[in-house]
């Protein structure tokens, strides 16, 4: 027999606990556990290219400790969604048809709640080139309000790519500055980015609300105020000198929450995400280990769709990463050749210093009546 616990037992428990503790993510943890006597069912939909949920290793190591966790088929209009919380929507490559979008409509207006991270832009660094991926989702969710533009972000405060160089000395590897891979370190005041430091993403779309007052509309995460919006046709250039001119389009929006009437009379909520693969490990030998706050982001909107204890809050309080703010090419190379040059000068000066007092020591021994 399941224990079950108030809301208000809730508050008043965690009001004698000191904000932002172990302890205090510790009780939020078990109070979820003994809140309910079932696991909300939330689900991954397959079928169209999307990643399957073994590919989710780090995601599933959080969810399924609150959660019954299952992949969802679209198949056919006699589907029943009801029974999922939340529907999870990320990285599809193949179309939706129309009898799969009616199931999430009828989903939403059952006052359904779905998040959906799409890769509507992506690169090819073999051919160095850009396109636009259709998916059917992207002219569905702008009847919703949310427009995908046909553009890549690019920022200044970016990760880096391997690239291999040929020299006198053989073939050489180096990391490099690409500004296509943006480092989200901007969001909004809202639970689901509550302790969020630093978000990686790879090739990314900007998302635009167009949607009427019937809805509400939350940005999540920016891009930096050094970031800048590339129309299609884009061809990348390994080796292209990056200039703030470059970057005339701050505060670019890559993640957002619409909630209210999305369609029919009940209250739904969605959550949405220019890139697809962000909290997405893979599969096979070497899956690719995400960051902590990529992971975070993923679980954290899913709470905040599923649960309505008002716990989310207290998921993400550890800190990840303290990173420098991003800082001008002119004075990143300044600040290089300090320090190259610093050390140098010091030694230098050592010497002179040393040099002058031992001459100073030579001249006394010389002169007459010099006793030591």
């Amino acid at each position: 027999m399941g224990a079950v616990i108030n809301k208000g037992t809730e508050k008043e428990v965690l009001s004698f606990i000191d904000p932002g503790s172990s302890l205090e993510y510790t009780l939020s943890t078990s109070i979820k556990k003994l809140s309910t006597t079932y696991k909300p069912k939330v689900g991954f939909v397959q079928g169209q290219g999307e990643p399957a949920i073994e590919a989710y290793q780090q995601v599933m190591t959080d969810l399924q400790v609150l959660y019954d966790v299952s992949p969802v088929e679209l198949t056919g209009p006699s589907a029943d969604l009801s029974q999922y919380k939340t529907l999870i929507i990320t990285a599809p490559s193949d179309t939706f048809d129309l009898i799969k979008l009616d199931l999430l409509d009828k989903y939403l207006s059952g006052g359904g709640r779905l998040l959906i991270a799409l890769n509507h832009v992506d690169g090819d660094l073999q051919n160095l080139s850009g396109k636009v991926i259709h998916t059917g989702l992207e002219d569905w969710l702008q009847k919703k309000g949310l427009s995908f533009q046909d553009a890549f972000v690019t920022d200044a405060s970016c990760g880096n790519i391997s690239v291999s160089q040929r020299t006198n000395f053989g073939m050489m590897t180096s990391a490099m500055r690409f500004p296509y891979f943006p480092v989200i370190t901007n969001f909004s005041d809202h639970p689901v980015t509550q302790g969020l430091e630093q978000v990686y993403l790879t090739f990314t779309s900007p998302i635009a609300f167009t949607g009427d007052t019937s809805l509400t509309f939350t940005p999540l995460a920016f891009t930096s105020e050094q970031s800048g919006v590339q129309q299609m046709p884009v061809f990348f250039d390994i080796n292209k000198q990056w200039v703030q001119s470059d970057f005339t389009s701050p505060r670019q929006v890559v993640a957002g929450l619409v909630e209210g009437n999305i369609n029919g009379s009940s209250l739904a909520k969605l959550a949405v995400f220019a890139n697809g693969n962000f909290a997405v490990n893979g599969t096979g030998n070497r899956p690719t280990r995400q960051q902590p706050d990529n992971i975070s982001l993923m679980v954290n909107s899913i709470d905040w769709l599923s649960d309505d204890t008002g716990l989310i809050d207290l998921r993400t309080k550890t800190i990840t990463s303290r990173p420098i703010d991003p800082i001008s090419e002119t004075k990143k190379t300044t600040l290089r050749w300090l320090n190259f040059l610093l050390p140098i000068v010091l030694v230098i000066i050592y010497g002179l210093l040393r040099m002058q007092y031992r001459r100073n020591q030579r001249m006394k021994r010389m002169e007459e009546g010099y006793v030591k």
